[in-house]
This record gives C-alpha cells, sequence and structure tokens, in this order.
C-alpha cells in the first residue's frame, strides 16, 4: 500500500514552519496515542504515521529529498551505499517535538567507520497525578551493548582487527569516471578502516549484542504528553568504538475518569441539584489535592463555570500554577415517587402563572422562535 504524503498526514501546508509541524504532530499524537485509543488497529496506525512524517519533515536534508523525490527518494536514501544501519541513520532525528526536559548536546565519531549508537524511544504512560506531581518509575526494554567477550572489536578472543589493505585504514576509496575522481566508502571494509579475519563466535563481528535493559526514570513534576525525558548515553552502543545513542522517555497521560486537562489548566463537571442552584447553596468539587467548596448563587444555571486559582497545574518548566475551572451540571432527579411528582407538577403550574418572571431565556427562546417562522409574540 503506498504512503500518503507527508505534510498531507501532519495537515500543514508544504511551506509550513517546523513550530506549525510540532504543533500538528502533537495534536496528533495525543489524539491517536494508543493509550487513548485501546485495540483500535487504525488509531495505532495513524499514530505511527504521524510520527514517521514528523521526523522526516524536521530534518533538514530528508526533507529536501522527499519534497524533491518524494517517498522514493527517501527509500533510495535509507538503502544506498554502506555507513551507519537504517535505524542508526533515524537515531538522530528525534527533533525538538515538544522540547526535551532534560536536554543536551550529540556526540558523534570522527575516526573512519566509527558511528554514534542509535537513540531509542520509549512511551511511557502515567496517570494524571503522576503527571501533575511527579513520579519515579522503572521501565524495560531492549537495546544493543558492546558486546563483553570482545569488548565491542568483533574480533574473537586473542585477535585483533587489521588494517584494510584496500583503503589503507582509511574507510574511502577514490574511483575515477571519466573526468571525475569520486569518493566513495570502501567495499571491502565498509567504511570501517580495518576488517576483521577470525569474528568474535559471541556477536558474530558485530562488536555488539542486543539485550533487556532496566532503568529507573525520575518523572518531575508537571510533565504533558508528549513531553520527553533524555537519559544521555542510555541508547544502542555505538559501532567501532562510537559512542552510545540515547533514550528518549515520551510522556503519554492517561485520560482522567473526572478532570481534563489543557496546559496548565484543569477543568471538570460538577453535578448541582436543580433546588440548590434555584435557590443557592454550598457544593464540594474535587481537586487534585482534595477537597474544594464552592459557592453557588441562587438562579445560577446550568454550563455557569466558576473558577479556582491555582488548584490546576504547574507547568515543568516553571511559570504561574493554573486553575481548575468547575462547570456546573443542572441535575434532573430520578426514580420519583408519585408524590414528588404531583409536588413537581404543582409547582410547575404555580410558575406558569408569571412565566416571564421565573422563566427569561425559556420565554426569550421562545419568541426567537416565532418571529424565526414568522408568528408574532403571545
Amino acid at each position: 500500500m503506498s504512503k500518503r504524503d507527508y505534510y498531507q498526514v501532519l495537515g500543514v501546508a508544504r511551506n509550513a514552519t517546523e513550530d506549525a509541524m510540532r504543533k500538528a504532530y502533537r495534536r496528533l499524537a495525543m489524539k491517536y496515542h494508543p493509550d487513548r485509543n485501546p485495540n483500535d488497529a487504525e488509531a495505532e496506525e495513524r499514530f505511527k504515521e504521524a510520527k514517521e512524517a514528523y521526523e522526516v519533515l524536521t530534518d533538514t536534508q530528508k526533507r529536501a529529498t522527499y519534497d524533491q523525490f518524494g517517498h522514493a527518494g527517501l527509500d533510495a536514501a535509507r538503502g544506498a551505499g554502506a555507513g551507519p544501519s537504517a535505524a542508526e541513520a533515524f537515531g538522530d532525528i528525534f527533533g525538538d517535538v515538544f522540547g526535551d526536559i532534560f536536554g543536551g548536546g550529540r556526540r558523534r565519531g570522527g575516526r573512519p567507520g566509527v558511528y554514534r549508537g542509535a537513540d531509542l524511544r520509549y512511551e511511557l504512560a502515567l496517570d494524571l497525578e503522576q503527571a501533575v506531581f511527579g513520579t519515579t518509575t522503572e521501565i524495560d526494554f531492549h537495546t544493543t551493548v558492546d558486546c563483553k567477550d570482545c569488548g565491542g572489536s568483533g574480533a574473537a578472543k586473542g585477535h585483533a582487527p587489521v588494517t584494510c589493505e584496500t583503503c589503507s585504514g582509511a574507510g574511502q576509496v577514490r574511483v575515477s569516471q571519466g573526468f571525475f575522481t569520486v569518493q566513495q566508502t570502501c567495499p571491502r571494509c565498509r567504511g570501517r578502516g580495518s576488517v576483521i579475519d577470525k569474528p568474535c563466535t559471541a556477536c558474530g563481528g558485530q562488536g555488539r549484542v542486543r539485550t533487556a535493559k532496566r532503568l529507573s526514570v525520575k518523572v518531575p513534576a508537571g510533565v504533558d504528553t508528549g513531553d520527553r525525558i533524555r537519559l544521555g548515553g542510555e541508547g544502542e552502543a555505538g559501532r567501532n568504538g562510537g559512542p552510545p545513542g540515547d533514550l528518549y522517555v515520551e510522556i503519554a497521560v492517561r485520560e482522567h475518569p473526572i478532570f481534563e486537562r489543557d496546559g496548565a489548566h484543569l477543568s471538570c463537571e460538577v453535578p448541582v441539584s436543580f433546588v440548590t442552584a434555584a435557590l443557592g447553596g454550598s457544593v464540594e468539587v474535587p481537586t487534585l489535592e482534595g477537597h474544594a467548596n464552592i459557592k453557588v448563587p441562587a438562579e445560577t444555571q446550568s454550563g455557569r463555570v466558576f473558577r479556582l486559582r491555582g488548584k490546576g497545574v504547574r507547568p515543568v518548566r516553571g511559570g504561574a500554577t493554573g486553575d481548575l475551572f468547575c462547570r456546573v451540571v443542572i441535575e434532573t432527579p430520578v426514580n420519583l415517587s408519585d408524590e414528588q411528582q404531583d409536588l413537581l407538577r404543582r409547582f410547575d403550574s404555580a410558575l406558569a402563572a408569571d412565566s416571564r418572571s421565573h422563566n427569561p431565556r425559556e420565554r426569550s427562546w421562545l419568541d426567537g422562535v416565532r418571529k424565526f417562522f414568522g408568528g408574532s409574540g403571545g
């Protein structure tokens, strides 16, 4: 199946800035994240598709290739020549989607055939309370590490890599093509500058082995979906003595049964009886730190929002603590007895005598309907 256009996937124009793509990706990530769409294969594919599109379009070189040649150009670039593997080639494309919580530079090898290890990504699902107040948790993942038997050299015990005779250790060879001389990766050592006559049996001459790993991750208070924690040097081992990559822990906050989060602010619905709404009273509402009370004035209508300052979230990068917005929802009583129903009918009859005073919104709405259909107000 052919891939969709990356710009269409993110829903941005072809001249979109990186900031616009970051916002678009964040919106799609929150919408299609597997934790929010359990057992939904289509949502999972959309999530992966958005990731791939963002990773390509925020890499200047890959974006230029894609703009000129499309998906075919990227496929050719991934498969051409020697050098790092596909995972390693894409290991450094973690752009600032949301900004790392703990950032830092990336180290690269400068010697022939020395490649930095691939970056890894781990998606960490958190409850809202864990994200707001911070937590420490352990994660399990698989990565590649230097082979203990050969110390990462790839050669069997008692042996060592020898300088490649074809390129004299440069990792590159010059090939004449007509009037031009082109420098290419050495076909014998594949850019390493050395060859292994007797490979290590434990790693098959790769110098690295795959293993399971467990790490303790400290999540700072205030993180939100899309934030990342960078664990330097915890990615895959480098090749031929190259530095390891990094591990990026990407945060995904689970939906909460009561609260919804919008940046530093929280919101929730508060059911209120129509008696309290009509006569006024005090209503207890939940917060992430316990309970609070709001004073509901008489004649409160459904949909009114009350603001509790400082009861929201303190952003991870600093700034003022957000607020909690409580939206009143008038609750209609259910399972009424015959006596209670009769009381309500009598109450309604008493109001009907002067409905304009007691139900101004209803009367205003009815007058508007009559005018719309060309009738006269009653």
